[in-house]
């Protein structure tokens, strides 16, 4: 009778410290600071002449493992584009669907807690490099895009986003 006893006590010791210790390891896993959904702030962000959005916002979710992003945007000529793609912060690269202005794939990495970057190609070729930093308030998230233009020359634009 003692021998089931303390079976019984020792399952439950170790039952609970696995609850324990799972619960604690979920707890320690670093939240996403690029959840959510963010909109274009205009006035803080820079284009250049002609380029900026009417409007562009995106939402930014957990997709298993990785995340999942949505983006809608009204171009300045009035053209609207709704896009996305699910992906891991392992470089790979991730099918694309819509209508991307930026390519076909983007493989994302991520750089540190508040920074990610991705990497977008048109038919294997890099077309946009897209560095994303959140504040440290989780508010705010400036975007800044590189790429070439047509005359080959360097193109940057830092667009920022708040957090709705």
């Amino acid at each position: 009778m003692q021998a089931s006893i303390r079976q019984t006590c020792l399952f439950a010791v170790i039952a609970v410290g696995l609850v324990v210790a799972l619960a604690g390891t979920a707890f320690a896993q670093p939240s996403n600071s690029t959840f959510g959904t963010w909109k274009v702030n205009l006035a803080k962000s820079q284009y250049a002449a002609g380029t900026a959005p009417k409007s562009a916002t995106f939402t930014v979710e957990a997709a298993g493992a990785g995340f999942k992003v949505v983006v809608d945007s009204v171009a300045a000529d009035g053209t609207a584009a709704h896009w996305g793609f699910t992906a891991n912060y392992d470089g790979k690269d991730n099918f694309i669907t819509g209508t991307c202005p930026y390519g076909d794939v983007a493989a994302s990495t991520r750089v540190d807690a508040n920074t990610t970057r991705n990497i977008y190609k048109k038919g294997g070729t890099v077309t946009v490099t897209q560095t994303h930093v959140v504040s440290s308030d989780g508010k705010t998230d400036t975007i800044t895009n590189t790429s070439t233009n047509a005359e080959g020359k360097a193109v940057s634009t830092v667009r920022v986003y708040d957090k709705q």
